[in-house]
């Protein structure tokens, strides 16, 4: 008998047994039900907080390297004190980049400021995130416009009084109102509105990309913030090139600040990689203990397939000794039941599966980005089939292991 022909054979017998013990097999299913909703649900709160993660993070874009006194992330408070003594990076120093670094789309340089909100008229906002910066800004950020136009290069080393707003802002400061050529007041400023951005989002449902203002570097240094250490955004356009760039960008600023040969570096590139990999290890330690959690789930469900397959194999002695006397070899035996308990776990899983994707579906009402995706679908099946092998298997050798006379003798 070849291997095909015992398998077919194998289910036949299982389903034939399945249906004869109906309300058993259902009651069995139940704990590998619950194990593999949890796993599925699992794997699709994983795979949203990723693609959730990586939507948040594109505004800083892929191809963009920023230079800053610091990196994003640090390992210790101690050498978060060195970088704390760091020199600022001003305004002169990103002229020496803009005219030393070649071959890249735009150079970019960002001083940040809060300022406790936009005035026009009787309107006002609350707390809004002010940007000085240039105008290759809007290369480097990746930003569009939904209308007006963006600052020009002389407007942007200027001491211009003008501003371009986000999409809240506008919302807020004008309804319905076109804001283009409308001056809204910041502090004791009084800025006029050249344009507005189009609408971005948030960060993780936290930080709006919408309720910023942009404005000349100059406005920003001499207005807001007086001798502030800036960010410089490189956009380099080719990800291939992101190394290349990187170490010609390090050996430009270590040459501009003056650092020698042998000596640390004083500044930072960071890129958005860096925040990947840092999500990624807080991915990686939620997923562990996450499936941690629900391994005990169908670990109790194994357990349950395991108590019944030994009672399956105990009510079957004769019919496994009949089948032994008339020619069926251990393998046959062996994978008969094997195929009986992965049939039990897989009609849970498929049961569970269903179950998973209308809790997901009611999520979806909150998380309209939320979705079970086909490969999380067939990791639930391959978890079910293979929980039901393992937990099988004991009771399957066993039953395959049974002399015929012994099992025949056996009331």
């Amino acid at each position: 008998m070849s291997i095909i022909t015992e398998i077919v054979e194998g289910v036949r017998i299982s389903w034939e047994a399945l249906r004869g013990n109906l309300m058993r097999s259902v009651l069995t299913t139940v704990g590998i039900v619950i194990g593999i909703v949890a796993v599925t649900l699992m794997a699709t709160a994983l795979e949203y907080l990723n693609t959730a993660f990586r939507d948040a993070i594109s505004f800083l874009g892929t191809d963009v390297l920023y230079v800053d006194r610091n990196e994003w992330f640090v390992d210790s408070n101690r050498r978060f004190d060195r970088m704390q003594r760091r020199e600022k990076i001003t305004l002169a120093q990103v002229r020496e980049v803009e005219e030393g670094l070649g071959n890249v789309r735009g150079v970019a340089p960002t001083v940040m400021h809060g300022v406790d909100g936009l005035r026009y008229g009787d309107r006002s906002t609350g707390m809004v995130l002010m940007i000085g910066t240039n105008d290759q800004f809007i290369i480097t950020d990746g930003v569009a416009l939904a209308s007006g136009r963006f600052m020009t290069k002389a407007e942007a080393e200027a001491n211009r009084d003008l501003c371009v707003i986000g999409a809240d802002i506008a919302e807020k400061l004008f309804d319905k109102e076109s804001p283009l050529g409308k001056r809204i007041t910041a502090g004791d400023e009084r800025l006029e509105v050249i344009g507005v951005f189009e609408r971005r989002g948030s960060v993780l449902g936290g930080m709006s990309l919408d309720n910023q203002i942009v404005i000349p570097i100059q406005k920003m240094t001499r207005s807001f913030r007086g001798d502030p250490s800036c960010v410089i955004q490189v956009k380099v356009g080719d990800t291939g090139r992101i190394a290349e760039t990187r170490e010609e960008l390090r050996g430009l600023m270590r040459k501009i600040r003056r650092i020698p040969p042998g000596g640390e570096d004083d500044f930072a590139i960071n890129q958005q990689e860096a925040l990947v990999g840092q999500f990624g290890k807080v991915s990686a330690i939620i997923a562990t203990a996450g499936f941690f959690i629900t391994g005990l789930s169908l670990f109790v469900g194994g357990i349950g397939i395991m108590n019944i397959m030994f009672v399956s194999v105990a009510e079957r002695t004769q019919e496994i000794g009949v089948r032994k006397a008339i020619g069926a070899r251990n393998r046959t035996v062996l994978m008969q039941f094997l195929i009986e308990a992965a049939a039990i776990c897989l009609l849970g899983g498929i049961v569970a599966v269903i179950i998973a994707r209308g809790l997901v579906e009611v999520a979806r009402i909150y998380l309209p980005k939320v979705g079970m995706s086909w490969h999380v679908v067939l990791l639930a099946l391959i978890v079910a089939i293979a929980t039901g092998l393992i937990s099988g298997f004991l009771p399957a050798w066993r039953a395959a292991r049974m002399r015929p006379v012994d099992a025949l003798r056996k009331d």
